[in-house]
């Protein structure tokens, strides 16, 4: 199911990761906090500087919120309790590949595929959903040159070293395998 929106957010000190998975309005909608999926309904509109109810695995919760900057921490109260908020988009993970050659990947198995040398391999099955190089680029060492999603989070795949970009072999969209090639690096 297509993610909607994504955040880190930081309440009184405690981190949480929240999904919007799937929304129409006047239904529930689904939400997964930190990996574990949820239906929550909204009862009522959310209004600036009015109270608002969501009833969120059989409980009703009253949130009462004021106009917020979004980019700094931010009061909220939930059933008459304090709380700061701070709210973040999500951040990627970033995975740096190490050169095909030593066979090793951060936080990924070897690959059984042949390998091949200067190739950045998938670390994991998934989507790319971003490819930020092109045949002929100069790159550097941890440059970023394509964005995988896998279980629900964004990839940064990293370049292991630095060199010209000989061959890209995927495109925005198109599923990988663990341990196929995405790009030659000379």
């Amino acid at each position: 199911m297509r993610r909607l929106s994504e955040y880190d957010i930081l309440v009184d000190g405690e981190a949480y990761n929240v999904k919007l998975i799937k929304h129409v309005k006047g239904s529930p909608f689904s939400v997964e906090v930190n990996e574990k999926p949820y239906d929550a309904e909204l009862v009522g509109e959310i209004e600036t500087e009015a109270p608002f109810s969501v009833r969120f695995r059989g409980k009703s919760y009253e949130v009462e919120l004021k106009k917020t900057d979004r980019d700094n921490p931010f009061p909220m109260k939930v059933n008459g309790v304090p709380f700061s908020v701070e709210l973040k988009p999500a951040a990627r993970r970033r995975i740096s590949i190490a050169p095909a050659s030593t066979g090793l990947a951060t936080r990924s198995k070897p690959s059984t595929k042949t390998l091949v040398e200067g190739a950045i391999s998938a670390p994991m099955a998934g989507k790319i959903v971003a490819v930020l190089v092109k045949k002929g680029d100069p790159v550097k060492a941890d440059d970023v040159i394509c964005v995988l999603e896998a279980m629900k989070m964004e990839n940064e795949i990293l370049a292991s070293k630095a060199g010209t970009v000989q061959e890209v072999k995927v495109s925005e969209g198109m599923p990988v395998n663990e341990g196929d090639v995405l790009v030659t690096i000379e």
